[in-house]
């Protein structure tokens, strides 16, 4: 069972849970084909983003295998949304995790999501003592693989066509990280 402190602070950004007040912020970039170019949804409209910021909002703890905990990744200098973060509970048998991010395309290329994304792996190994944690990614996604590896994490498979994405085969690459991995960073 995982309850964060919030806000969780980096160098440059604040980790949140999700407020009704982000739906602007958050359609803006998830109504983007850009950004759900490598994800499993199309650009959403704003009732379809609103519907998931309810999601969102409910999700800031892990008390059970299968749950999620889901925040807004604030630029702290700039009180902007840049985008969000997730850890989400895979097993509870075999202590595994798994993270993700996206990031307004403004926020791209600084860093912004290895430095949340890192704090994902953080609440995972240290706050709910997970043995493994993984990222998984669509193989064509290669800023999102620089993201994993600066991380620290380990590619180690890549899957060819194993799932059918948007009306076409798409390959995917998994990362991972242990625990001891984690600790010897």
């Amino acid at each position: 069972m995982l309850t964060p402190g919030y806000p969780i602070t980096t160098e440059r950004l604040t980790l949140r849970p999700f407020t009704p007040q982000d739906l602007h912020e958050l359609h803006a970039y998830e109504s983007l084909p850009a950004v759900a170019r490598y994800l499993y949804w199309e650009p959403r409209d704003l009732d379809t983003t609103r519907a998931f910021l309810d999601k969102k909002i409910a999700r800031t703890a892990l008390h059970e295998e299968g749950e999620a905990i889901d925040v807004a990744v604030v630029d702290t200098a700039s009180g902007r949304l840049a985008g969000n973060c997730v850890l989400i509970w895979t097993s509870k048998q075999h202590r595994q995790g798994e993270i993700g991010y996206v990031l307004h395309p403004d926020f791209h290329g600084r860093g912004y999501a290895a430095e949340a994304a890192a704090q994902m792996l953080r609440l995972g190994f240290d706050g709910l003592g997970l043995h493994r944690i993984v990222g998984r990614l669509d193989a064509r996604n290669h800023a999102s693989a620089r993201v994993l590896e600066k991380l620290g994490m380990r590619r180690e498979a890549h899957l060819i066509d194993n799932e059918y994405v948007k009306g076409a085969w798409a390959s995917e690459i998994v990362y991972a990280m242990l625990a001891r991995e984690w600790q010897q960073r």
